[in-house]
């Protein structure tokens, strides 16, 4: 049975995005990533309005084991980061589905090969 909520759509770099509401939709890491984290002690987010690209690193999460790069699932423009976890970062820990978001993005392309809950969790466990 799967953790990760059906709701959600997942990347194959551990991300899920939200179904977008008025064209935004909220960015995370997947509890899968999380744990295999450790415990995150420092978050870099992308700045409000900057551009962000499908695929492509825009920030990086810092755990007590490693330091690993954030990926945004699509193109578009940052218009909210998260500060709680910013101020907080074991968020991303205890909550990675709730208030351990990351930041949300005005979507530019819906067309980013994204996986359901279903295909991510036959991806992790490969």
């Amino acid at each position: 049975m799967s953790i990760n909520p059906e709701t959600l759509r997942y990347s194959k770099e551990h991300e899920w995005l939200s179904a977008p509401e008025a064209g935004v939709a909220t960015v995370g890491i997947t509890s899968h990533a999380a744990d295999a984290l450790g415990d995150v002690v420092f978050v870099q987010l992308p700045e409000v309005g900057a551009a962000v690209t499908a695929g492509e690193a825009c920030g990086e999460l810092e755990s007590t084991k490693s330091v690993s790069e954030l990926y945004s699932p699509v193109s578009g423009e940052v218009t909210e980061v998260n500060q709680d976890v910013v101020d907080d970062p074991s968020l991303v820990n205890s909550a990675p589905f709730e208030g351990g978001w990351l930041f949300r993005v005005r979507v530019a392309d819906g067309d980013a090969e994204l996986l359901s809950a279903a295909e991510y969790d036959a991806f992790i466990a490969e």
